[in-house]
Parts: C-alpha cells; structure tokens; sequence
C-alpha cells in the first residue's frame, strides 16, 4: 500500500514514457523544444514493466496512465501495454495523448488490452490550433479521436486548456461538438508547468468563468453531491443528461485533500504530487541490482512524506523544476 501521513492510499499510477512531443503547446513549452533526455537516461521496455508489476503486486496499484511528453512517440508502446495488461490483478490502463497517430495506432492499442483514451484537444478551428501549438496537425486529432472511438476506448474523453485571447470563446462549441460526437470533455484550468515559466494567475481561465460560459448555451445540473473523492473533476448533466462535461480546477478548487496518484518519469523518478520539488530515485536502485521488495520499499517510503496540498495557494509558490512534458500527466 502507498499510505501517507495523511491517511491517503495512492491507487493510480501514471507512467512517463517519453519527455518528447511532437507539438510545442504555448501552454507547456518554447517553439524550439526543449533539451531531451538522453536514451540511456530513459527507463527500459522491461524496466516500466518491472515497476508496473511492482506497483500493481506489491503496492496496490489498480489504475495506470500512459503520458509523456507524447507516449505515442515511444516505440513499444503497444508491447508495454500488453505486458501490463498479462499482470495478475489486472491493472486498468489508460493512454494521456495528444492525438496525433492514434489513428493508425488506436485498434492494436485496444488489441493490447487498453482501455481508454484522454486526448488533449483545445480548439475546433485549425487556425486557432496551429497558434496554440505551433503545428498543422488538427485534422491528425480529428482523426484520431473518431480512431478511438471505432475501437471502443471508451470512453474517449477529451481534455481542453482555455487561454485568455485565444480560445476561451470555444467552451459552449466544444460542449456541444463533443455532445454531438459521444465524447467526454473535460475543461482544465492553466496549471504553473510551463517551462518557460510564463503561467500568471491573473490571465488564467478559472472554472468558475468557464462554467458562466457554458451557461450561456446549456442547463448545468451538478453531477455528483458535492463529494467528488478522488476525481479531478467535478461534473455536471448537461441539459439534464446523460451527456456531462468535467472541470479539472487544479488551481481554485485543488482535490489535493483526496488525491491517489502516484508518478513515474520517464527517466525513473518518483514524484508523490505534480507540483512536488523533491524526486526519489527507483532507476538507480533498478540498475545496482536491488530486488522488488527494495524498490517497492523505497517507493512507500516517496509517497510517505506527501505534503498535504500542492501549495498553489501559497503566495510563495514555486514552480516545480520540471515542465510538464517531462513529469507527465
């Protein structure tokens, strides 16, 4: 079990694959890219799935995330996943994707035994989409998206980043495209995980005006009693249901109090928060021979001293070390 000081019990694993991306979001990182980790700094095909297997056997583990960077872009994929899924229990396994390539990819994902898919989508006009991340690709997530969907990753939810000036007029037409196509979406408050540090708090989207938004075009019924547990988001009906649409407010409304994840870089670090500043290292025990027991010791031993929030409220905050392209989603 992965127990903190404050009663928490980490069930939901999330795997870095790559710190590469082929998009260069504004959000998240400069036009130019940024420096990647080297290959032999990257974990193995058989070290994510040793570690997998340790989580899952050991540490009680029963959900695991793909992300990068772009975990699309990692070669294996589909082999990484079909070894997770052979596990015993079986964790449920989902992919964080940007969309590009799942369309070729989607069918055989599924064949390997994944589950869902959330694909980050934050605009419906191409010309908006190539501004925000510096790419003609729109069409490629399109198409990607209707991919999975075909293949019954379902649900296919879809997670979208407003920003002021250039796409926080879209929330009532992404609501209802997404309505129209039987995709789940999820609205995502700007969190401080840009690498160029560039995130204000004042210029930031909150949940609060992007529900006022979406009011103007549809009835919003709360979709659970107020106890949320912990999901990130918080849902509500749409025009009384069944369709619903998710807000993730990270920053004004954190689920720090109930959060169950625990993160693993592509390069072998644990991370017990997406904001946290300090990493305990398993790639170095993995690599000097320690076995399950070792690792899965020192991986209770990172998740103990989990602070209690991740101090977005504090006027001093500081941005963790890391982008978010490689701490993963």
């Amino acid at each position: 079990m992965l127990l903190d000081t404050y009663g928490r019990v980490a069930t939901d694993l999330r795997v870095s694959l790559t710190d590469r991306c082929n998009l260069r979001c504004t959000y998240c990182m400069p036009e130019e890219g940024l420096q990647w980790l080297a290959k032999p700094e990257l974990l193995t095909d058989d070290e994510i799935v040793r570690l997998v297997r340790v989580a899952v056997t050991r540490l009680g583990v029963t959900e695991v995330r793909f992300t990068g960077g772009e975990p699309l872009l990692r070669p294996g994929l589909a082999g990484i996943v079909a070894r997770c899924a052979a596990l015993d229990p079986r964790p449920r396994m989902s992919l964080t994707t940007n969309g590009i390539g799942l369309a070729r990819t989607a069918a055989a994902l599924r064949d390997a035994g994944l589950d869902r898919v959330n694909v980050s989508l934050d605009t419906l006009r191409p010309d908006v989409f190539q501004r925000l991340t510096r790419r003609r690709r729109h069409a490629d997530v399109l198409d990607g998206l209707a991919a999975a969907r075909a293949a019954g990753l379902a649900p296919v939810k879809i997670n979208t980043v407003l920003m002021r000036g250039l796409n926080d007029d879209e929330a009532p037409d992404l609501l209802a495209w997404a309505v129209d196509n039987g995709y789940h979406l999820r609205f995502i408050e700007q969190m401080p995980l840009d690498a160029q540090h560039g995130w204000q708090r004042d210029t930031m989207v909150t949940a609060e005006e992007i529900l006022t938004s979406l009011a103007t075009r549809f009835t919003l019924t709360p979709g659970t009693d107020g106890d949320r547990g912990s999901a990130p988001a918080e849902h509500w009906f749409v025009d009384g249901g069944p369709a619903r649409v998710g807000v993730i407010a990270s920053v004004t409304r954190p689920f720090c109090r109930a959060c169950d994840r625990t993160r693993l870089t592509a390069d072998g670090q644990i991370r017990d928060c997406l904001f946290a500043r300090e990493e305990t290292d398993l790639r170095q025990a993995l690599r000097t021979g320690a076995d399950d027991e070792s690792i899965a010791a020192l991986w209770r031993a990172a998740m103990w001293g989990k602070k209690a929030g991740s101090g977005l409220d504090d006027p001093a905050f500081l941005q963790p070390r890391r982008p978010m392209s490689a701490i993963g989603g």
